[in-house]
């Protein structure tokens, strides 16, 4: 095979059945091994014993609910846990003597090499025209920043992202900030996974947030589990499941691959899971095609109808829009279902009957939804089945979305938005004495097109991998470079360090095992969760290094540079002593009334939920909304698939800790593309050749292609194809996006295949010199005829 970079090579790679469970003592020992190796025995004890503990500090991987104080296991963590803990508290650094070794050749690495040089321990800067990193003070770079946003000609020009990472003293800082200069330009990443989510159940019954707790999954009758892979995406979920079995429950899982975690869960922590089977999870699985899940979430309601298998109190008693939905579902065409969803009216008649006979269903759900040009659509679907069998607000019922990011949820209800709910912006009028601006300001994907056309020259991201993360890679890249300054609150060297604008600062942050101590004493922080749970978080660990400051203080200095006194906000307090932010969020944040008081009971305390909590519903109607939407099935050409972008076992989000995706049964390797037998064999391939990877989007003569990926045969749905991102991200146009909610439609692209090689030069970027990274095995686009 090609070789792809200099960090690992693609002829190393293997490929083997893929597992049908997942965890067990294998997951044990990978978690012991990689956990040894970065942090070594003592830190290795210090982090994992704490990790998820009322009084330890939260994992900064997935958003899984923690079970009560007291209900704990002594290893409330799971392999991937264990994986990002050590990634953050290795022993290795990456020290300003190794910005000068590596001079011009870091971005010639791979992201996977790039993560295992350690932790950043000093500012660092790229001045213009320079072709390295070198240290900065703090001082001068807090002043450089301040100056630069100071000059901008409009607040607007200026983009502050976030990564879930974040916490919500540091998101409810970092939002005062950018509203007190004067613009909502606040992306994030759920503008990139659950935004969908977010505008559908807002839109349905007044939330955008989950309306279960942990309990109503471990006493569910069933639970639906659709596009997701909670195995790999959040393995502690597995746990729930399983004690979910133990009570009854019955599992349906609906999603294009069969993946291990929902077949078979090996409870390490249990002998049945080390020496016995483990737990069967999916007692149904149906294997959909891409982009079906509208059309059998359709189906489904037509035969609930049909059945009258209906909660006709609570229809009457909470919603509105029931005979609208009623008729619509009456109507469904089967022949549209089936083959949109490539099941047969046998397999959906039987998956139905399950919901039909249940008398509590969680609805759990993840990218797998959101990320469709129908997004919006599909999953009011699911709160339509939700509401019409009266799921919401019952013990063991509601919908569940689950967030892949630590704390995505918490910086949206701290105001990380771009599109701030005019009662929040009063608050903050009403406590802080300015009118913060009124119009929205730019998302993840306007973020891009505000770069690239010039309507913004500053760019922050606090935490994160940006460039990495978003769609389009190659404009996205070309769109950063543009920018007069990029500034990078990291804890490790990652592509957007790389791939940056004309000066650019790395700004050294302390990390969630790390002890973080200021003027008033040691502090803490909180997170939210993804059923609506806030608690604290504190960290066992001495700092990587003597010069990294919290992202708290980072942001303070940041916002003193720029704003000075500006409304008389107080930044020194909020940075001294944590406990201020605290009593400003209180003051500001709906649901967070002695906010400081609440998070420092064990195990914190759970937010309002008025749908779940009283059947209440805040929408235009005050009842719940159902939904009609059309059946909107995604068209795909002759000689073409539809690729999901998804993760490995060994990664998370743009994070890679290795090369081994071991479920899946790859090893050694990350470039393959996963397709059903008959279509390998349809579109003239054999299992293990090497192809390129095409699109386009609507017309947009732009071609977007990705090089030298190995066919792997694999159970998958006929024409629906898989690959791991973010190889794959640079296939995903920029414009191709969710209707409402502007997701990118990373689980919808449509691509066609080619022998690599054999369609050289077709795509704009391979005239280019100067490479992204050799891991993508593709060239950059500098050309500014390519940015538009």
């Amino acid at each position: 095979m090609r070789r792809h970079d200099r960090d690992y090579d693609e002829r190393d790679l293997e490929v083997d059945d893929a597992e049908d469970h997942a965890a067990g003592p294998t997951a044990v020992a990978v978690s012991l091994k990689r956990s040894l190796e970065r942090m070594g025995p003592i830190r290795t004890a210090q982090t994992l014993l704490r990790l998820n503990q009322a009084e330890g500090f939260d994992c900064m991987s997935c958003a899984w609910p923690d079970p009560d104080p007291g209900h704990r296991s002594v290893a409330e963590f799971c392999e991937n846990g264990a994986k990002a803990v050590a990634e953050e508290a290795t022993r290795r650094r990456a020290t300003p003597e190794f910005f000068a070794a590596h001079i011009a050749d870091l971005d010639s690495h791979s992201e996977h090499w790039l993560g295992r040089q350690g932790r950043i321990t000093y500012p660092m800067i790229k001045r213009p025209g320079a072709t390295h990193y070198e240290p900065i003070d703090w001082d001068e770079a807090f002043a450089l920043i301040g100056a630069e946003l100071e000059a901008l000609d409009s607040p607007d020009e200026a983009i502050f992202y976030t990564s879930g990472r974040a916490s919500n003293e540091v998101a409810f800082a970092y939002q005062l900030f950018a509203r007190a200069f004067g613009t909502n330009n606040l992306p994030d990443c759920s503008n990139m996974c659950h935004e969908s989510t977010s505008i559908a159940l807002q839109e349905s019954i007044g939330i955008g947030k989950a309306s279960v707790t942990l309990d109503d999954v471990y006493h569910a009758e069933l639970i639906v589990l659709q596009g997701q892979n909670p195995g790999t995406n959040h393995p502690r979920m597995l746990t729930a499941l399983e004690k979910a079995k133990r009570n009854g429950a019955t599992i349906l899982s609906i999603n294009p691959l069969r993946e291990a975690g929902l077949v078979n869960f090996r409870n390490p922590q249990t002998p049945r899971g080390v020496v016995g089977r483990g737990t069967d999870l999916s007692d149904l699985h149906l294997p959909i095609a891409l982009n079906g899940d509208l059309a059998l979430l359709q189906a489904f309601g037509s035969l609930l109808v049909e059945w009258d298998a209906l909660d006709h109190e609570f229809i009457e008693r909470h919603t509105h829009g029931f005979e609208q939905w009623r008729r619509h579902v009456a109507g469904v065409d089967w022949d549209v279902v089936t083959t949109a969803t490539g099941l047969s009216r046998e397999q959906i008649t039987e998956a139905a009957t399950l919901l039909r006979d249940s008398r509590a269903t969680v609805f759990c759900w993840a990218m797998g939804l959101t990320q469709h040009r129908n997004a919006v659509a599909t999953i009011k679907e699911v709160t339509n089945l939700a509401l019409a069998q009266g799921n919401i607000g019952k013990r063991g019922a509601g919908l569940f979305p689950v967030r892949g990011h630590s704390n995505v949820q918490g910086d949206r209800t701290m105001g990380i938005w771009e599109r701030p709910p005019a009662h929040f912006l009063d608050a903050l009028q009403r406590e802080f004495g300015f009118d913060p601006p009124r119009e929205n300001g730019f998302d993840t994907v306007d973020s891009i097109r505000a770069l690239r056309d010039g309507r913004a020259r500053f760019f922050m991201g606090l935490g994160g991998n940006f460039v990495q993360a978003a769609p389009d890679t190659h404009v996205t890249a070309a769109a950063m470079r543009r920018a007069r300054m990029t500034v990078q609150v990291s804890t490790k060297i990652n592509r957007s360090h790389l791939v940056c604008g004309e000066t650019a600062l790395i700004l050294p942050a302390k990390g969630r095992t790390e002890q973080d101590v200021q003027a008033s004493g040691p502090q803490f922080v909180t997170v939210e969760d993804s059923t609506c749970s806030v608690h604290a978080s504190r960290g066992p660990l001495p700092p990587a290094s003597a010069h990294l400051k919290s992202e708290v203080e980072i942001v303070s200095r940041i916002a003193e540079a720029t704003l000075g006194d500006r409304y008389g906000l107080d930044w020194k307090a909020m940075r001294d002593d944590y406990g201020v932010v605290r009593g400003l969020i209180s003051r500001v944040v709906p649901g967070c009334e002695s906010y400081d008081v609440n998070v420092r009971r064990p195990g914190g305390f759970v937010l309002p939920h008025p749908p779940r909590d009283s059947r209440s519903f805040h929408t235009a109607s005050g009842r719940a909304e159902f939904a009609v939407s059309p059946i909107d099935v995604l068209q795909v050409p002759a000689g073409h698939v539809i690729l999901q972008t998804l993760r490995s076992h060994d990664q998370f989000n743009t994070t890679v800790y290795g090369l081994s995706d071991r479920y899946r049964g790859i090893e050694g390797g990350r470039r393959v593309i996963f397709l059903h037998r008959d279509d390998i064999a349809a579109l003239g391939f054999d299992d293990g050749d090497l192809v390129d990877l095409f699109t386009r989007w609507d017309g947009d003569e732009r071609v977007r292609c990705a090089r030298s990926f190995r066919i792997v045969e694999y159970d998958t749905p006929r024409g629906s194809a898989a690959a791991y991102y973010p190889e794959t991200n640079e296939l995903v146009p920029l414009d191709s996006t969710a209707r409402q909610s502007n997701c990118p439609t990373s689980k919808s692209v449509v691509v066609s295949l080619a022998r690599a090689g054999e369609r050289s030069g077709e795509c704009p970027e391979d005239s280019h010199q100067g490479r992204l990274g050799s891991d993508w095995s593709h060239k950059t686009c500098p050309d500014p005829e390519y940015l538009s």
